[in-house]
Order: C-alpha cells, then structure tokens, then sequence
C-alpha cells in the first residue's frame, strides 16, 4: 500500500492564494475586466473573455489591494490566463 503525495505536476516556486477580486488589465489602447484568482508575491492567475486577445506586458490593476503592477503573460489555457507581476 502506497502513502499518499502531494500534487503530482506542481511546478510553482510560491505557493498561491486563493482569491477572488475583480481586476483590470490597462494596455496603450484599452482597459480589459479581469478576474484575479491564486495571487502571490510574484505572479497571479486571471480569468479574462477567452476571445479577447491579451498583449504579452501590460498594467494590472488590482483596486480591492489600490495597486497597480507591471505585468508579464506567462501562460494562457482558454479563459485563464498566467501573468508574472513586478
């Protein structure tokens, strides 16, 4: 009998919150509506319209937390959507 293990694909470097607060993604010629899911320190999930095409850097803005980040897509799978923050 085998003991059981942890997240078999875990490949995160942080451990993630779970969260949920609206967002918004600022670029030069738009601003998109967001959804801000699993945050850290260094990187959050999103979940945007999955037709809605996202610039790799932009400006995230989280107004639950009255910040505004640098932002970096680092993944994207439909409507979610994996950014690096800085």
């Amino acid at each position: 009998m085998s003991t059981p293990k942890g997240p078999q694909n875990e490949r995160r470097s942080h451990a993630r919150a779970a969260v949920l607060k609206d967002g918004t993604i600022i670029t030069e010629n738009a601003t998109i509506r967001c959804s801000v899911r699993n945050q850290h320190a260094h990187g959050c999930e999103l979940r945007v319209d999955p037709s809605i095409v996202i610039p790799e850097r932009f400006i995230l803005h989280i107004p639950a937390d009255d910040t505004r980040y640098r932002a970096a897509l680092r993944w994207r799978k439909n409507d979610r959507l994996g950014v690096q923050i800085y």
